[in-house]
């Protein structure tokens, strides 16, 4: 090989840390590498830009795009506007996903169940939502969220890292990193799954939902499993006893400080606090996902399904466990809100996968004293049309629509027992109070004692942030 391509090919700022005999370069280059490095990320993490009303937050994001038509936005004329064509004047020439974009009729369907009034305020709220109805006075509902996604995969990464191109941090990254943990024997961001009970509960999840993109690696979400061991390699191989594991991690952790005196890699440093991190798990989540502790109770206010590993119930009781050992962020990710078609069949079985557990998550943390100083973030990616997918039929669908949709949030730092925006009479378009979903994180960023535009990281010459160049606190959620 020619050797002056050789040494371009080798020119890299590990070789040169590594191989460099100059002082004075070695110096420079490192001083260069502590831009990215933990010295800097403990000086700007777990320092709060004022007093946080919130500790910790559990996420209950519910993937698919749950209607808010027929849970939580109520719509009263479109009763008598069923059947009839959505007016131009509307729909406005709104952009279609391919699943509609093809039909030449858009026919108002009214949703098929009912609506009533609950909490001191007389808020209207699905009758597929008992159990939430009865805790709606500790909720504050925004009718007027809005996208610009229309489609899964951009609208799921857009709310949770603040950009519809993959590559950045998700909030529970930039929580972790703001924040850092309370628990030391588990990670500052978990992530829990469960599969809905209606059709189409498969939808991608990519494991960038809840990845640290540019932040250093230890401030990805850790996904538990819900059969088998909850984190894989948990358990330790046959002949290996945890002495012999203390004395294997302590051997490695000299080999890696010894590369990471060497080259300043700040990703060497963060290998080293995650395997430590891991051999503590070995002991803390198995005593975590055991709950042969909770009463009896506890699993009457959560529901039956609370005892079945891997369900909605049984993810928000193990989210408050989490809670009360530090963990920061939990992010609970519930599947099977994409209807299509089949609609008035299957949301009330989704319906009913989440309603009595989230209800529960809200008066377990407020019996236990927790309410106050917890942020619950009730979500999807965006909502549904009020037209017909497929036009009038018995078993309805609907296509997506970000331009409105609904979302909830409750304790610590939010207004209680309030509604937020408003729209018009179709539920298509905002006509008060529009929040963005930048606008959303802003505001969740502010309950956590974080001013949105200074949680910053530099990466790639700019100083990057979670709402990007956008959002402003939504004062009026705020308590």
């Amino acid at each position: 090989m020619n050797p002056w391509i050789e040494f371009q090919q080798r020119i890299n700022r590990r070789a040169l840390l590594q191989h460099s005999s100059s002082a004075i370069g070695t110096a420079a280059l490192a001083g260069l590498l502590a831009r990215d490095s933990r010295a800097q990320e403990a000086a700007a993490a777990q320092l709060t830009h004022f007093a946080p009303k919130a500790k910790r937050i559990v996420y209950l994001f519910q993937s698919g795009g749950p209607s808010h038509l027929e849970l939580l936005d109520h719509k009263p004329k479109l009763q008598e506007l069923h059947g009839t064509e959505l007016p131009d004047s509307i729909r406005q020439g709104q952009r279609l996903t391919g699943m509609t974009s093809g039909q030449t009729s858009f026919p108002v369907i009214a949703p098929k169940f009912a609506f009533r009034q609950a909490g001191q305020n007389g808020t209207w709220i699905s009758e597929l939502l008992p159990y939430t109805a009865k805790v709606i006075d500790e909720i504050c509902l925004i009718r007027s969220m809005h996208t610009e996604a229309i489609n899964h995969d951009p609208a799921i990464t857009y709310i949770q890292t603040g950009s519809q191109q993959p590559g950045r941090p998700s909030l529970g990254a930039w929580l972790s990193y703001g924040l850092g943990s309370e628990a030391e024997a588990l990670p500052a961001f978990i992530v829990l799954i469960s599969h809905g009970s209606g059709n189409d509960a498969n939808q991608g999840l990519l494991e960038r939902l809840w990845g640290s993109g540019f932040l250093p690696s230890d401030h990805q979400g850790v996904k538990l499993r819900s059969s088998g061991d909850p984190v894989l390699y948990l358990s330790d191989p046959p002949g290996i006893d945890r002495d012999l594991r203390r004395t294997m991690l302590d051997g490695l952790a000299k080999l890696n400080e010894r590369e990471l005196k060497q080259t300043g890699d700040p990703e060497i440093a963060t290998r080293i606090t995650q395997y430590e991190m891991a051999f503590r798990m070995q002991a803390s989540v198995p005593e975590l996902t055991d709950l042969s502790t909770e009463s009896a109770q506890t699993f009457e206010l959560y529901g039956a399904e609370a005892k079945q590993p891997g369900t909605f119930a049984a993810n928000c009781l193990l989210a408050r466990r989490l809670l009360e050992r530090g963990v920061r962020c939990v992010q609970l990710y519930h599947r099977g809100w994409d209807q299509h078609g089949g609609l008035p069949m299957n949301i009330p079985k989704q319906a009913h996968d989440v309603d009595q557990p989230q209800a529960a998550l809200i008066t377990d943390l407020k019996q236990r004293g927790m309410l106050d100083e917890t942020l619950i973030v009730w979500a999807g990616e965006f909502g549904r049309t009020v037209y017909g997918q497929g036009g009038v039929q018995e078993n309805y669908g609907r296509d997506h629509h970000g331009r409105c949709f609904s979302v909830w949030l409750a304790g610590g730092g939010i207004k209680p027992g309030v509604v937020h925006g408003e729209t018009d009479d179709y539920g298509y378009n905002i006509v008060n109070d529009p929040v963005h979903i930048h606008d959303l994180n802003a505001t969740i960023l502010q309950c956590l004692g974080y001013d949105h535009k200074r949680l910053t990281f530099r990466f790639q010459g700019r100083d990057y942030r979670l709402t990007d160049v956008h959002g402003e606190v939504v004062q009026e959620l705020l308590s």
